[in-house]
């Protein structure tokens, strides 16, 4: 039985948008603050085999680190809409970038788009009153 990760080309399409979503954190002004390494090659890593698991891939995320605890993980930051919408731009540019077909980038894509909106923690900080 074929998994969505085995339709989509397996670990070396997923690493591949995750390495390209990770070239626009690098240099995002309000996501690169959220990941204190210096270095986003552990962040990529865990990044990566989150998403080979749950798109059907081998278990290795979590034999490492256990369950995702996803909002749990992430609640030390403040995520924003703002924070979504950039993590979600950023994520677009990797999906354009692989060029999945466009049923599958669908999938993906509305993967992401919930994901993003249920990891949200923090709203906007209020703007100057005029």
């Amino acid at each position: 039985m074929s998994t969505f990760y085995d339709e989509i080309g397996g670990s070396t399409t997923i690493r591949r948008i995750v390495h390209r979503f990770y070239e626009g954190v690098a240099t995002d002004e309000v996501m690169r603050p959220m990941y204190p390494e210096a270095d986003l090659g552990p962040a990529e890593e865990r990044f990566a085999l989150f998403l080979e698991q749950y798109w059907g891939g081998p278990t290795t995320y979590s034999e490492r680190r256990g369950h995702p605890r996803l909002r749990m993980r992430h609640a030390p930051f403040a995520v924003t809409p703002t924070a979504a919408q950039h993590w979600l731009t950023h994520f677009r540019a990797a999906l354009d970038e692989v060029a999945l077909p466009p049923e599958q980038d669908q999938q993906f894509w509305d993967y992401v788009t919930h994901a993003a909106q249920f990891m949200v923690n923090t709203p906007e900080e209020p703007g100057p009153v005029s």
